[in-house]
């Protein structure tokens, strides 16, 4: 009877350092952060702003062609 508890005291120290060993390490671990957006607004208002620009410049073509051709 005396080995047995012996032996369950030694059983329940060596699981009792595994898990003090192993556990802190998992816990440990973070995530990582969370990427960036990859886009916040400015590319998309960049696009929008040569857009219009090259709608200008077509338009102020289109005006100019026009006016020269009435003389």
């Amino acid at each position: 009877m005396a080995v047995s508890r012996v032996s369950f005291g030694v059983l329940a120290f060596a699981v009792a350092l595994v898990f003090a060993i192993a556990l802190p390490s998992v816990q440990a671990q973070s995530f990582a952060p969370a990427p960036s957006p990859t886009s916040d607004g400015t590319s998309i208002d960049q696009g929008i702003a040569y857009v219009l620009m090259l709608v200008a410049l077509v338009l102020t073509y289109l005006i100019h062609a026009a006016d020269f051709c009435s003389f």
